[in-house]
């Protein structure tokens, strides 16, 4: 007997802002991620070329919308209706260019996939 894996829809996954990173809203509501370069080489790196303890990711203009959209309640179709209200044709090809910013955003673990 075989067991089918039930595939996803990427689109109906929940996600919520990863706790391990603090992130601030400018008044203009630009979005900076805080990165702490932690580890042995990072240590070395700013020792000896004065690299800097804490990264800070800027995101840009789709980025700070779809940021403040990730809130643990809206899957990723939910908020792509909303960056299609707010942009338009701007955002498109829509869905493949969400998906892949989400998966981004995921594999850096800025984001985490929340159990529904």
């Amino acid at each position: 007997m075989t067991k089918h894996k039930k595939s996803e829809n990427y689109l109906d996954l929940v996600f919520e802002h990863n706790p391990a990173f603090r992130y601030e809203e400018s008044e203009s509501g630009e979005i900076t991620i805080f990165v702490e370069n932690k580890g042995v080489f990072n240590r070395l790196m700013q020792r000896f070329f004065g690299k800097p303890k804490v990264s800070k990711i800027h995101l840009e203009e789709f980025g700070n919308f779809i940021w403040k959209q990730i809130d643990g309640t809206q899957n990723v179709n939910l908020i792509s209706e909303k960056v299609h209200e707010k942009f338009a044709e701007k955002a498109e090809p829509l869905i493949p260019r969400l998906v892949q910013y989400f998966k981004i955003l995921e594999s850096n673990s800025f984001i985490t996939r929340k159990s529904i």
